[in-house]
């Protein structure tokens, strides 16, 4: 388990991005920043996160080895799904999404596009696509500047002759690297070649240049829990006519090119791509989640993760850090550093000597060159050890000594020889129905949103509390398990930061926290700051850090947790997917409040003699009709909040006449002894008459009370809405006893809102607007909470007054509908369409 034995404080980790080319890899260097001891969290700066690759570009000059044809093969149906009552939770549905499509979690930018209507209908009509939403201009190449030179868009059959997708199969040997710092996708690109059945899920195999060609193709993303279908035009840019950005050592070869375009309008831009990680285009292209352990500092137990990650189809990857100064070297022992080996059985296998028998363990790996480049030490092809195997394992292990580049090598081999491994997680929906085992998944979508739900890390004890909350509860130890624990990989992920960059946002520093919840019934709902106050956590991501994922592997005893994701300062907005997978199933739920009506403050009792002049009042606008409308209701409010507000005005006045301790005369004298320093201090400064100059009382002339509420009376679309909500038989008017009980309503929550407007800001932040609703009466959780501050809210996490109590009607209004609706409280309320627009329409 990863723990805490005290309340430790979070660390926190920056990465400043560099690009380069990728045909080398070497480790990160890592710098610490010293923080103040109240937040001690460390800032780690990765200078070229390019060299934290780990999977790398081979020689163009290899002959390239045919590894896969183009036959047959389509995308798995998605089987598994996901169901719960919340709407926030994501459901895996057998559904891929249309770039732009409602609930694909992307804006359109124009018509929703379908790449098989789009085909056919310019197939027929002897057309070539061009696609509006990714123009052939210099808007779709930088956001931020203009080309230094003029590119040209080309067809690829005005580039080369015979322009085909794939020439004889497709390999890591068909990504070239351009002009572009976007060698992180390309790594992940060269790896996904490895992985036939996934490389077709993104690379759909029902499209050509030879047969019902229309200039058009489509690309598959994993985003944020859904595929995305993404259509673009083959029209690439050039210069001189040769492409500038990725394309395949063959000249004819455009499968990787546009596959770049693809991912480029996926984000915004070709400059969107500048700077990344590969586990980013890893998971885009799997659905996955990546971990990387460097071989020198393993877990202890990594041989077990390795297999366990084996059984799961996870892909896996490994390299030796490079030679600076020699591409891809040879070492004795038949490895390249700097290069990319895949990682395709592992096994403990039965060993036989004269002297012992037992199990040893074994990994096959292989060399993406095909060749007789191979590993030449122990377990190597023909080496001596295989005769203590027996001939039923080694029909088992599919035993062959082939020059195709493919090797076994003893687990201790592998780690002093091996520098880094990478393991790509595959989630349920990747992997194929007869894969064997798989992880299980939950997660959630969520959001920080300023003044709300975005409280910081647990170093801000005042806010943490307010962060989004989640339930985990763990029930089935590992199989295999010597310890009782479960395993766990929690990964945080921020979402469409990369789309962002253009309007000058980067990725967030972001981190999370677990605490164990020993009587899960018992806590409150969220956890709030006493809870964090006296708990520490079991676990938490090793730092806060401003990567698109932070992600942990965690051995947890069977139990209920909860898990906190945080942006490390307070206020940081961002939207993020928070994913648990785990190797036995777990159950995830929002550890969140039920939203309704909850406990509340009782109202003040009406003074009698306001009572009646405000009964008089009323009477008085209404005339004979002994009603009134919005208009006169706005009226009457505002007679009735000034005489409110003028008693508060006297009283703060009464308040400020002297500041605490201080008589009348005293304020009075501290005055004139501040005049008298003013007018004398300066000229008698330096003189011995500066002894006789009297000291000006630290005592403030006016004691610190908070300034007047500034109440400027209610708008015209709050006035209606009141009067909707009090209207039983939608007249559009008030009669006196609906007024009055509304005029109660409305004076509590003044009461309310004075209250919990500590600074007197005429304005609630967030954090305030969740004690006011609570005092209110209402249950309301974070997602609610958010909506109301994007709705309501004026943009720097605050809702002014006129706004708070819109808020709270409609709040009230809506409920109060389902409720009507619900008089069993199932949480469930039926509405014909008829009463659904009268309900929403009239509040």
């Amino acid at each position: 388990m990863s723990g805490c034995s005290d309340f430790a404080y979070a660390n926190r980790v920056t990465i400043t991005t560099t690009s380069t080319k990728y045909h080398q890899v070497s480790s990160p260097k890592i710098t610490k920043h010293t923080v103040a001891p109240s937040q001690s969290c460390q800032k780690k700066s990765y200078t070229d996160l390019s060299k934290v690759v780990t999977l790398v570009h081979g020689s163009s000059n290899i002959t390239k080895r045919i590894v896969s044809k183009l036959k047959g093969r389509t995308i798995d149906n998605i089987k598994k799904h996901y169901n719960s009552k919340t709407d926030d939770k994501l459901k895996i549905e057998n559904k891929i999404y249309k770039f732009g499509e409602r609930n694909s979690g992307f804006n359109a930018r124009g018509d929703v596009q379908d790449f098989y209507e789009l085909r056919d209908y310019h197939y027929e009509n002897g057309s070539l696509f061009e696609d509006p939403q990714f123009p052939a201009s210099d808007s779709s190449l930088f956001y931020s500047q203009r080309p230094d030179r003029r590119i040209q868009w080309l067809r690829p059959h005005e580039i080369s002759d015979d322009p085909k997708l794939f020439v004889e199969g497709f390999s890591r040997f068909d990504i070239q690297q351009g002009e572009l710092g976007d060698c992180w996708l390309l790594a992940a690109a060269a790896n996904l070649t490895m992985f036939r059945r996934l490389f077709f899920q993104v690379v759909p195999d029902d499209q050509a240049f030879d047969e019902k060609y229309a200039g058009i193709f489509h690309f598959r993303f994993w985003q944020y829990g859904r595929w995305i279908d993404v259509v673009i035009d083959d029209r690439l840019p050039t210069y001189h006519g040769k492409l500038v950005y990725l394309h395949s050592a063959e000249e004819n070869e455009y499968w990787s090119a546009l596959l770049e375009k693809a991912y480029a309008k996926l984000h915004g831009s070709y400059e969107a791509l500048k700077g990344g990680s590969t586990c980013e285009a890893m998971e885009d292209f799997t659905g996955g989640v990546t971990e990387m352990y460097d071989l020198e500092n393993s877990p202890p137990d990594l041989f077990q993760i390795i297999k366990k990650a084996f059984e799961r189809s996870s892909m896996m990857g490994c390299s030796i850090e490079p030679d600076p100064n020699v591409l891809e070297a040879e070492t004795g022992e038949g490895l390249v550093k700097g290069h990319a080996y895949s990682i395709t059985k592992v096994r403990y296998v039965e060993i036989r000597t004269p002297n012992t028998s037992g199990k040893i363990p074994l990994l096959r790996l292989r060399n993406p060159w095909g060749n007789d480049t191979e590993w030449n030490g122990a377990w190597s092809d023909q080496s001596p050890e295989w005769r203590f195997i027996p001939d039923h394992e080694k029909e088992d292990l599919g035993l062959n000594f082939d020059d195709d580049g493919e090797f076994w090598m003893s687990y201790k081999d592998f780690q002093k020889y091996f520098d880094r491994i990478e393991i790509c997680n595959l989630s349920p929906d990747s992997v194929s129905d007869d894969s064997g085992k798989r992880w299980e998944l939950s997660y959630y979508e969520g959001e920080w949103v300023k003044g709300v739900t975005a409280g910081g890390c647990r170093n801000f004890l005042d806010t943490f509390w307010s962060n989004p909350q989640y339930r985990i509860t763990l029930t089935q130890v590992d199989e295999d398990s010597n310890d009782n624990k479960c395993t766990v990989i929690i990964a945080l992920m921020q979402k469409n930061r990369r789309q962002q960059r253009k309007m000058g946002l980067d990725v967030l520093t972001i981190g999370f926290a677990i605490y164990y919840l020993p009587d899960p019934n018992s806590v409150p709902k969220p956890l709030d700051r006493n809870f964090f106050k006296y708990n520490a956590s079991v676990g938490r991501s090793p730092s806060f850090i401003n990567l698109r994922e932070v992600t942990c592997r965690f051995r947890l005893p069977p139990g209920t947790y909860c898990i906190v994701p945080s942006t490390f300062d307070p206020n940081e907005e961002g939207e993020f997917l928070i994913r648990v997978f785990s190797e036995n199933q777990n159950h995830m739920e929002v550890h969140d409040l039920e939203v309704g009506y909850g406990k509340k403050e009782a109202k003040a009792s009406a003074d009698p003699g306001e009572t009646i002049k405000l009964q008089d009042t009323f009477l008085r606008l209404a005339g004979n009709a002994e009603e009134i409308d919005w208009k006169k209701f706005k009226e009457l409010l505002a007679i009735a909040l000034s005489n409110d507000c003028s008693e508060i005005s006297r009283n703060r006045v009464e308040d400020v006449s002297a500041a605490p301790g201080q008589t009348e005369t005293q304020g009075e004298s501290n005055l004139l002894t501040l005049l008298l320093n003013l007018v004398c201090g300066a000229i008698c400064k330096d003189t011995p008459l500066a002894d006789f100059i009297p000291k000006v009382d630290e005592t403030p002339l006016l004691s610190s009370q908070p300034k007047e509420y500034m109440f400027k009376g209610f708008s015209n679309d709050v006035c209606r809405s009141l009067v909707a909500l009090a209207d039983k038989n939608c007249s559009g008017k008030l009669g006196y006893e609906e007024f009055a009980d509304l005029w109660a309503d409305i004076s509590h929550w003044i009461t309310i809102f004075k209250k919990f407007d500590v600074d007197n800001s005429n304005n609630l932040s967030g954090f305030e607007l969740r004690e006011a609703l609570t005092s209110a009466g209402y249950s309301l959780n974070n997602h609610t909470l958010n909506i109301l501050m994007h709705r309501y809210g004026n943009g720097q996490g605050a809702m002014e007054f006129d706004e708070f109590i819109m808020c709270i009607v409609r709040l009230k209004h809506m409920i109060d509908a389902f409720k009507e609706r619900d008089p069993d409280g199932t949480d469930e309320a039926t509405f014909p369409i008829s009463e659904f627009i009268d309900t929403t329409l009239y509040s």
